[in-house]
């Protein structure tokens, strides 16, 4: 089974945190797949990581830019896994493929929006029901998260 992680924001933007737990993924040598909840938001997203940060470079592609296979992150609005990655972040309120192929599944959601509590809830009674290990990481006020449970 998968280790799902749900991560609630509270005052970071999603940019930024996507930003460092891609960082930290690609340190440990993970491929990852990042689906988005929309093709506007998988763009902008393909753009700021592009220009986050001057001294760092996050290696990319969509589906434009091909050869999606050796791509070590790869965006996407939808379910498919082009590049074989082993950890998948779901953000926007994306809908979540099975996530019994992945080491790793991350879901990071707005606490801000009812909606994507309330989507973040129904993900984590579908997580635990299918058997995955769950925990769940609360934005603290220094920025950083906190495991809640």
């Amino acid at each position: 089974m998968s280790e799902v992680l749900f991560y609630h924001l509270q005052g970071r933007t999603l940019e930024s945190v996507v930003c460092d737990l891609l960082e930290k993924s690609l340190e440990r040598g993970w491929r990852v797949v990042v689906q988005t909840g929309s093709a506007e938001r998988r763009d902008a997203l393909d753009s700021y990581l592009w220009t986050y940060r001057e001294d760092s470079f996050l290696p990319h592609g969509t589906g434009a830019d091909g050869e999606a296979e050796t791509q070590p992150i790869f965006l996407t609005d939808g379910q498919d896994n082009p590049n074989f990655a082993n950890v998948r972040f779901l953000v926007d309120r994306a809908d979540a493929p099975d996530l019994t192929p992945y080491e790793r599944a991350v879901f990071i959601f707005d606490g801000n929006d009812e909606q994507s509590i309330g989507d973040a809830r129904m993900r984590w009674r579908e997580a635990k029901a299918a058997g995955h290990a769950v925990t769940y990481w609360q934005e603290n006020e220094r920025g950083g998260f906190t495991k809640k449970a």
